[in-house]
C-alpha cells in the first residue's frame, strides 16, 4: 500500500530563472523522503511532497547551500511569505517586497563593475600593475559565482551556468585574458540583474491582484463599527463599504445597493448595479452607495486569494515543451563543453594551430553555449500567458492546459447557466381586453412570496417595468396546474394552458399565439381574469449577451461549437438558433459523455464547457474540461480551466491566449538558438571573442525575456 505523501510549500528568494529553479528541483529531490518537487519562479515558490519524516530544516539547509533565501510559507491573505536569509549566501534573500535596487545582488554587481573600473584607472597609471588589478576585479564577482558552481556540483548541478562561467573565466586568465575574463563577470552579473528585474514584473503581474484586496475593513456589531485587518473577518461578519472603497472580503449584500466596478478584477468597464441578496467579490468597488456586507469567505479563501494560489499552483506545472526543453538542456550543456574542449584541443593538435588562440575559441564557445536564454524561453512564455489569462478571469491549471488549447477543434457547451444566464426572464407579454402593464401587476401580484424561479422573473420583470402590484386575497397553488387568487376584487388565474382552457374560453388565436411562443422554446403562462383570458406571459432561460459572439469568435478560429443539454428538443433548437450552433437535446450526464467520446475518435480535440457537476463525467472525458462560473468553489477547483466572469467569449480568447503563447515561444526559440549560431560561426573564424560571446547569451536572455513579458500586456 503506497504511504500517503505531504506537501510543503516554501517561498523562495533570489530565484529569477528556470537555471536557478532547476537547480534548487535537483537539490531538494536528492533528500530522503523527498517524492517530488515543483518550483515556480514567477510565484518565487516551491511545493515538496514527502513522507511524513522529511524534516523541513534538511530543505531549508540544502537550499540555502545553494545560495537562494528559503522560508516555510505561512497562510496568509495572498499566499504570501517572508523569506528568511541564509547564511553566507549570494542571492537576494530579502522579501519579495523589496526594490530590486536593494538586493544583494544588485550590490554585488554594482561593486563588481566599480572594481573594474578602478581596474582600468590603476592599470593606466601603473602599467605594471594592470594583470594583477584586473585579477583582483575579477575575483569580486568570481568568487561569488564560484561557490555557487561549486555547492550546485554538490548538489546534483555539476553543468551550471555558474560552471561555464567559472571555468571560461579561470581558462582566460590562464592564457592572460585577465582584463577580458573580469569584463565577462561584469557582463554576467549584469545579464542576471536583468534577469531578476523582469521576473520581478511577472510575479508583480499577480501581486497586483492580491494587492487589490484592502488591508483594513470596517465591521458592524451591536449598530457600532469598528476598524480591523481584513485578515481577521470571519464568516458571518457584517462589514460596512462606504462610496468608493474597495469591498474588503466576499461576500453577500444584506443592506443597500450600489453599482459595483468590478473592472479591477473582471476587466468590465461597466459597473453592475448590485442589491440585497446579491454577492460580491473582494477588491471591487462600491461606486456610489453604502453597502452592508455578511462576509462569506475568509480572507485567505476569497476569490482573489485562491486565483492567485491557484496560478502560482498552475505555474508550478510544466508544460509538455518546457519539459522538452529541460530534457534537451541537460543533454545539450555536456555538449557545449564537449565542443569547447574539441576547439580548443584539436587544431592545436592536428594542424599545430596555435594554443592561445584556440583555447580563447574554446573558452568562448562556453559562454557563447550558455543554456540560460534556452532554458527560460518556455517558462518565461508560459507564467507570463498564465498571469495574464488570471487577470482576465481565465484560469487555466498548469502549462500543459494553456499549450493544449492551442491543439482545440470542437468545443461542446453545456446550455443552462453556460450558454444561457440560468435563470428564466419574461421575454413576451401579449394583453387582451388590458394593457400589457396591468396584465404583469395582476400575474405579478398572484406570484407574490413565491419561491418558483417562474414567479421570481414575473415579479423581476413587474420591477423593472415599474408596474404596481397590488395584494392578492385567497392566492393559492393549484398542484400542476397553476396559481389563483383575488387581485382588486377580481378572480385571477395564472397557470399552463390546459388549465386555463378549463376556467375560460380560448380562442384559435390564442391557441396559435400560444403554438408560436413554444415553438421559440419559450414557457408561456395564461392569464385568466373573470373568467376570461386577458394575457400571455411568455418566459425563457436567455442566452448570455455575448453568447452568440462567442460562438462566432470560435468558428472564426476554425472551431466546431455544438451545445449538449438535457432540456427538451424544441427549447434547445431555438436557443440553438439564434446562438448558430448545432444541438443536441435531452441528454443525460453519461449521454453528453458519450457524445464527447464520438467527437474525439472523429479525430477532434475536444473542450466541455459546464457548470462542473452535472456535467462532471463529460467534462473528464473531454481532453481540456472548463467550467463557467462566477468565482464559486466549482468555478475555480473543478476541471482544467475556469472561465471566473461567465462570459462565452472567454473561450475563443484562451485558445487565442494559448495561440500567443505558443506563437511567443518559438519566437525566444529562434533568438536563443539563432544568436548562439551566429556568434558559433564567427567565434571559429576568429571575428568575436569572450566579449562578444557572453553578450550573445546575456542579451539573448534579457531579448527572450522581455519578450515573454510582452505576454502581459494580451487583451485577447
Amino acid at each position: 500500500m503506497t504511504a500517503l505523501l505531504t506537501q510543503t510549500r516554501f517561498k523562495i528568494g533570489g530565484m529569477d530563472c528556470a537555471s536557478c529553479a532547476a537547480k534548487i528541483d535537483t537539490a531538494v529531490r536528492r533528500l530522503d523522503g523527498v517524492a517530488d518537487v515543483s518550483v515556480s519562479v514567477t510565484g518565487a515558490s516551491m511545493t515538496v511532497s514527502h513522507g511524513g519524516s522529511l524534516n523541513d530544516n534538511k530543505v531549508l539547509r540544502q537550499v540555502a547551500q545553494l545560495g537562494y533565501g528559503i522560508a516555510k510559507a505561512e497562510g496568509g491573505t495572498d499566499g504570501r511569505a517572508s523569506v528568511a536569509k541564509a547564511h553566507h549566501a549570494d542571492h537576494d534573500h530579502s522579501d519579495a517586497e523589496q526594490a530590486w535596487w536593494r538586493s544583494r545582488r544588485t550590490v554585488l554587481t554594482f561593486a563588481c563593475v566599480a572594481a573594474i573600473l578602478a581596474a582600468y584607472g590603476v592599470g593606466h597609471l601603473f602599467p605594471v600593475a594592470e594583470r594583477w588589478v584586473f585579477l583582483a576585479a575579477l575575483l569580486v564577482g568570481l568568487l561569488p559565482i564560484g561557490r555557487r558552481a561549486l555547492m550546485a556540483a554538490l548538489a546534483g548541478t555539476p553543468f551550471s551556468i555558474e560552471m561555464l562561467m567559472t571555468i571560461a573565466a579561470t581558462g582566460a586568465v590562464m592564457i592572460g585574458a585577465t582584463e577580458e575574463a573580469a569584463a565577462v563577470v561584469v557582463l554576467f552579473l549584469i545579464g542576471e540583474l536583468l534577469e531578476g528585474v523582469a521576473a520581478g514584473r511577472a510575479r508583480a503581474s499577480i501581486q497586483g491582484l492580491a494587492d487589490l484586496v484592502p488591508k483594513t475593513a470596517l465591521v458592524e456589531r451591536a449598530g457600532d463599527t469598528s476598524e480591523i485587518p481584513a485578515g481577521d473577518l470571519a464568516v458571518g461578519h457584517v462589514i460596512v463599504v462606504r462610496p468608493g472603497n474597495r469591498i474588503p472580503a466576499d461576500g453577500e449584500i444584506v443592506e443597500g445597493s450600489s453599482d459595483i466596478d468590478e473592472a479591477p478584477v473582471t476587466g468590465e468597464s461597466t459597473p453592475k448595479r448590485k442589491s440585497v441578496g446579491e454577492p460580491v467579490f473582494a477588491g471591487t468597488i462600491s461606486s456610489d452607495g453604502v453597502l452592508k456586507v455578511r462576509v462569506t469567505a475568509t480572507a485567505s479563501d476569497n476569490t482573489i486569494a485562491r486565483i492567485v494560489r491557484l496560478v502560482e499552483e498552475a505555474q508550478e506545472a510544466k508544460a509538455p515543451t518546457e519539459r522538452f526543453i529541460d530534457r534537451f538542456s541537460r543533454t545539450y550543456t555536456p555538449g557545449v563543453l564537449a565542443v569547447g574542449a574539441l576547439v580548443a584541443l584539436l587544431p592545436p593538435l592536428l594542424i599545430g594551430g596555435d594554443w592561445n588562440a584556440w583555447i580563447y575559441k574554446g573558452l568562448a564557445i562556453l559562454l557563447i553555449g550558455c543554456p540560460c536564454a534556452l532554458v527560460i524561453s518556455t517558462p518565461a512564455a508560459i507564467a507570463a500567458g498564465l498571469a495574464t489569462g488570471a487577470r482576465r478571469g481565465l484560469l487555466m491549471k498548469g502549462g500543459a492546459v494553456l499549450e493544449g488549447f492551442r491543439q482545440i477543434t470542437a468545443v461542446a457547451f453545456d446550455k443552462t447557466g453556460t450558454l444561457t444566464v440560468g435563470k428564466p426572464v419574461v421575454t413576451d407579454i401579449v394583453a387582451y381586453g388590458r394593457d400589457e402593464r396591468t396584465a404583469l401587476a395582476l400575474a405579478a401580484a398572484l406570484e407574490q412570496g413565491s419561491s418558483h424561479p417562474l414567479a421570481q422573473a414575473i415579479r423581476d420583470r413587474a420591477k423593472s417595468d415599474k408596474a404596481p402590484v397590488p395584494p392578492a386575497l385567497a392566492a393559492k397553488a393549484i398542484s400542476g396546474k397553476g396559481v389563483e387568487g383575488s387581485v382588486g376584487g377580481i378572480a385571477v388565474f395564472l397557470g399552463s394552458g390546459q388549465a386555463a382552457g378549463e376556467r375560460a374560453g380560448v380562442t384559435e388565436a390564442q391557441r396559435l399565439a400560444v403554438a408560436s411562443l413554444n415553438g421559440q422554446g419559450k414557457t408561456v403562462s395564461v392569464l385568466v381574469a373573470d373568467g376570461v383570458v386577458a394575457g400571455l406571459i411568455a418566459m425563457r432561460d436567455e442566452p448570455r449577451p455575448d453568447a452568440a459572439a462567442g460562438i462566432a469568435a470560435l468558428k472564426a478560429e476554425g472551431i466546431r461549437a455544438v451545445m449538449l443539454t438535457g432540456d427538451n428538443r424544441r427549447t434547445a433548437e431555438a436557443i440553438a438558433a439564434s446562438l448558430g450552433i448545432e444541438a443536441r437535446a435531452e441528454l443525460l450526464p453519461q449521454d453528453k459523455q458519450r457524445i464527447v467520446g464520438e467527437l474525439q475518435r472523429e479525430g477532434l480535440k475536444v473542450a466541455k464547457v459546464g457548470d462542473g457537476i452535472n456535467d462532471a463525467p463529460a467534462l473528464a472525458a473531454a481532453d481540456i474540461g472548463i467550467a463557467m462560473g462566477g468565482g464559486t468553489d466549482v468555478a475555480l477547483e473543478t476541471a482544467d480551466a475556469a472561465i471566473l466572469h461567465g462570459r462565452v467569449m472567454d473561450v475563443a480568447r484562451m485558445v487565442k491566449l494559448s495561440r500567443a503563447v505558443m506563437a511567443n515561444i518559438g519566437q525566444n526559440i529562434t533568438v536563443a538558438l539563432g544568436l548562439k549560431a551566429v556568434f558559433l560561426v564567427t567565434t571559429i573564424l576568429g571575428f568575436t571573442g569572450l566579449w562578444p560571446a557572453i553578450l550573445a547569451d546575456t542579451g539573448a536572455t534579457v531579448l527572450v525575456t522581455v519578450n515573454a513579458m510582452r505576454l502581459l500586456r494580451w487583451r485577447g
